[in-house]
């Protein structure tokens, strides 16, 4: 089998999530300083306020040893719609198929909550295009685009995945 499909999965965050949450964001080089301190702020008001949070997290590895996680949330207001925050997995296993095992279970995750959709977001920009590419061959349908969004000629692109 391969090592990163035998690595853990757990939901239960533990303080040492939070900087291995943000050093793997961080190693993707794709994120601004403003993105990591959300990346990071996430997981602690999990800590913080728990459920309540709204903030769900699946965690591949062990506490303080992480190789990527989800964070995903009900969308308040919406009877079953759900929303993708983050997924990342880290540079040094990424095209193992641990992005794809991540994504499955949350999916399942979301089903498991009551959830029918599932919406994810990404950049327009051509560092994005293997992000896209990933949704798309994962069964997400791009929904909207909208133009100019995180910056001048940086679309953000919303996608969404039937759970039905």
């Amino acid at each position: 089998m391969n090592p990163v499909g035998a690595v853990p999965l757990r939901q239960a965050l533990q303080r040492e999530d939070v900087a291995e949450i943000r050093r793997i964001v961080s190693a993707t080089g794709f994120f601004t300083a403003e993105e990591l301190d959300i990346a990071e702020e996430l997981p602690r008001e999990r800590l913080v306020r728990g459920a309540a949070s709204g903030y769900e997290f699946l965690l591949a590895g062990e506490p303080g040893a992480l190789i990527g996680y989800s964070c995903y949330g009900h969308i308040a207001g919406t009877r079953s719609s759900w929303d993708l925050y983050w997924i990342a997995v880290d540079p040094e296993v990424q095209g193992q198929g641990l992005g794809r095992r991540l994504l499955r279970e949350t999916e399942a995750e979301v089903r498991a909550g009551g959830g029918s959709a599932i919406y994810v977001e990404t950049s327009s920009r051509d560092q994005y295009a293997a992000t896209r590419s990933f949704y798309e061959h994962n069964g997400y349908r791009l929904v909207a685009r909208l133009t100019d969004f995180y910056a001048p000629g940086d679309a953000k692109c919303i996608y969404r995945r039937d759970l039905a």
